[in-house]
């Protein structure tokens, strides 16, 4: 009898959460009797502290409902919106902690700070419905007591890979704010571009803020100084904390560009095209680097009134310091055991200049690495390791592993699911230790995510891990939030957001009819809520296009787009599929050189089944060959009439996946004497980092033959200018042609 109570209770509860729909869920809710009707005659009462809560929720009511709210100078309930700072004991006196009452008499928020306040009004902005028809405006009656779990709820923003427009920045801080997360980690200097106005170097955003590629095009962008002060006061306004990050000793290919004399070797260098970790970074034997970096610092303070300022510290080779004289007697002079060693004094250099300007330091987890600056936060990313190790050491921790954090990785690896299930507090730490885990963030790596793709890199997986650090049950239900998150995606809606999936959307079934040469394409549609719709003819689908309700029968080689439609919106990107149906379908094919057994266990029919590899090598479909050519024959049964041969690579070459030097193509009719039909050569600069599949294909007009000789030189030599300098070459083949 018990066990069926507890159920009831649950369902009850679970059933009020589903009902009010507000994301991240708060900590205590009940469900009241009623409405509360807003309309223009309802009064508003704040005082000089809570006006720009007030001012911020009339913006707000006049952005979408064109009025807003005359203020009360008496703070009565009666249909009125009450905001009040005063201490509220059922939030644990959280500073952000807000007490929401609504009945059909009018509002009252109180909060212990102001920040709570705006929180609360966050939550109300959640809980308006519209009536379609009347526009009335009508608000659920509930009691609402919540406050945080975490201090530190943060999105950190790449804006070097690919720069970001001052608006976008600006919209983001209003997205996390609606979120309830609190930091913006602005991730400013980078290999790629620096994007910080430094007065004293003006060098830096003339030269370090741009990217030259080989054909002329030039990428790039800076914030000057006004820009930052605009955005930082904007953050305020809304209670975000904007943390800058400028990186060092790594990752600093933008600035020894600009300044080669603050590297080991002099240079020249350019700034960096494509993604990785680059060898040259400052040197940390020459006193010019510390001057230059505590000027930069210097400046960075003036314009971020942040407590803390990251100074990065990930992935920074050792290299050129172990060769370099200056590096070498700064670790005889101070008595280094090694280069790790160098690392922490460099860390701890610009810690104490830091802590001598009222500033605290943050970095990745490598500055575990020759001993931790005294001070430091660290923010662990490779795993939780870094973090139970500092926070075992008394030191604070963020925790963002790419486990759950790392909203570049694509769905298929980090689904909404999984980042609902993230834990930010390791299991190793005692309930003492616990006290040192601030927060997280979701990582946003910008390498292959311009501005237009962060909405769907980010949602919905940001809102999941902004309920992990509001509310933190120790029991979660992920079908619960799955269904508020539902309602919520309409809020996503009216603020243009171009959200996602919240799981891989599609499973593909597809089989072949030999008989009757045809494929035959099954799709299951794996997220509830969408429809599927489908073209074959090139245009991107609507929901006026093709609606998937049986299989796709197809008789001729086929590009099939397919769109995920929420009612008449579409949700994340068109998904493209290829199938070719050609004289090679199912051929047998000889390969005269081995493939790895890492991608599709190097199984060669991958070559003829006549599925085309996607837009993501690593997702299947391709078959790769490291350091070592493709060779490979085909036996077409009988001698054929053939007109053109193709064969499909792909390119990524900030992953050391490169286009073949040339592709040679041979016929023969014993399978033993070959003569050459022709040779391709595509030029695709490695300054490129693009991902793309590329067909490199040699008509031959008529020719009759039974055998076809594929040979693809492989260039197995990654060019010394390039950050992975020494690593072998992929050549990534996902299908062989012939008509």
């Amino acid at each position: 009898m018990e066990k069926i109570f507890l159920l009831v209770f649950m369902l009850s509860f679970s059933t009020i959460y589903a009902q009010i729909n507000v994301i991240p869920k708060p900590q205590k809710v009940e469900l009241l009797y009623g409405n509360f009707i807003l309309t223009p005659e309802t009064k508003i009462f704040f005082t000089s502290e809570t006006k720009e809560i007030k001012d911020c929720f009339n913006s707000y009511l006049k952005s979408e409902f064109g009025f807003e709210l005359d203020s009360t100078e008496l703070p009565h309930k009666y249909k009125s919106v009450q905001l009040l700072v005063d201490p509220v004991a059922g939030t644990n006196l959280n500073p952000e902690g807000y007490y929401l009452l609504i009945d059909e008499q009018g509002i009252v928020i109180r909060a212990n700070k102001t920040n709570g306040l705006f929180y609360g009004i966050q939550t109300l902005k959640q809980l308006i419905q519209t009536d379609k028809k009347t526009r009335e405006i009508k608000i659920p009656s509930v009691e609402i007591y919540d406050y945080p779990k975490f201090k530190w709820r943060g999105l950190n923003l790449d804006c070097c890979r690919h720069f970001m427009s001052k608006d976008f920045i600006k919209r983001y801080i209003d997205l996390l704010a609606f979120q309830k997360m609190n930091v913006l980690h602005w991730h400013l200097t980078e290999d790629q571009g620096w994007r910080i106005e430094i007065k004293k170097y003006p060098e830096l955003t003339k030269i370090g803020a741009f990217r030259k590629y080989d054909d002329g095009t030039v990428y790039g962008g800076f914030y000057t100084q006004e820009d930052i002060r605009e955005i930082v006061s904007y953050a305020e306004s809304r209670f975000v904390t904007i943390v800058p990050e400028i990186e060092m000793p790594g990752h600093s290919t933008a600035a020894i560009a600009t300044y080669p004399e603050l590297s080991c070797t002099g240079g020249p260098f350019e700034v960096g095209t494509l993604w990785g970790i680059y060898k040259d970074i400052y040197c940390a034997g020459n006193e010019k680097t510390f001057e230059f970096i505590k000027d930069v610092l210097s400046e960075v303070i003036e314009l971020f009134p942040s407590k803390y300022i990251h100074i990065g510290g990930d992935e920074a080779p050792k290299d050129r310091w172990q060769n370099c004289s200056k590096c070498q007697q700064r670790i005889k002079d101070e008595g280094l055991a090694d280069e790790h060693e160098l690392q922490s004094y460099f860390i701890k250099r610009i810690e104490s200049f830091l802590n001598s300007k009222g500033r605290e330091i943050i970095g990745w987890d490598e500055i575990l690495e020759g001993g931790l600056a005294p001070g430091a936060t660290v923010q662990s990313w490779r795993g939780t390791k870094g973090a139970i190790d500092a926070a075992k050491m008394n030191h604070n921790v963020i925790v963002s592993p790419t486990s759950h954090c790392y909203f570049d990785y694509p769905i298929e690896t980090t689904d909404v699911p999984k980042v609902y299930s993230f834990n930010p507090i390791p299991d190793e730490l005692t309930e003492e230790e616990a006290k040192h885990v601030l927060g997280s963030e979701g990582n946003m790596w910008t390498e292959y995510a311009p501005q237009h793709l962060v909405d769907y890199r980010l949602f919905p997986r940001l809102t999941a891990l902004a309920e992990v650090l509001w509310t933190y049950p120790k029991e979660r239900n992920y079908d619960e939030f799955a269904v508020r998150l539902q309602s919520f995606y309409e809020r996503l809606d009216e603020m243009n957001v171009n959200y996602t999936y919240e799981i891989p959307p599609l499973s593909f079934a597809e089989s072949f009819d030999k008989a009757k040469n045809q494929f035959i394409v099954d799709v299951k549609v794996n997220q509830k809520g969408l429809d599927l719709f489908y073209t074959t003819d090139g245009s991107k689908p609507t929901v006026n296009s093709n609606k998937f309700s049986e299989k796709i029968i197809l008789d001729k080689s086929t590009h099939i787009k397919f769109g995920l439609f929420r009612k008449q919106k579409q949700v994340g990107e068109t998904i493209e599929k290829s199938y070719s149906i050609s004289k090679a379908k199912n051929k047998k094919i000889e390969l005269l050189t081995s493939p790895s057994n890492r991608f599709e266990r190097g199984n060669s029919s991958i070559l003829t089944d006549g599925i085309r590899g996607g837009n993501n090598y690593r997702t299947g479909g391709y078959l790769g060959f490291q350091s070592t050519d493709l060779e490979a024959i085909i036996d077409l049964t009988q001698s054929t009439e053939i007109n053109k041969i193709t064969t499909g690579f792909f390119t990524a070459s900030s992953s050391l996946v490169f286009l073949p030097e040339y592709v040679e193509y041979f016929v023969s009719e014993d399978g033993i004497n070959f003569k050459s039909v022709g040779k391709v050569t595509e030029y695709f600069s490695l300054k490129n980092p693009s991902w793309k599949r590329i067909d490199l294909s040699v008509d031959v007009k008529n020719i009759n033959t039974r055998y076809i000789k594929i040979f693809a030189k492989n260039p197995t030599q990654v060019p010394e200018w390039h950050p992975a300098f020494g690593g072998r070459v992929w050549l990534m083949v996902d299908e062989i042609i012939i008509e």
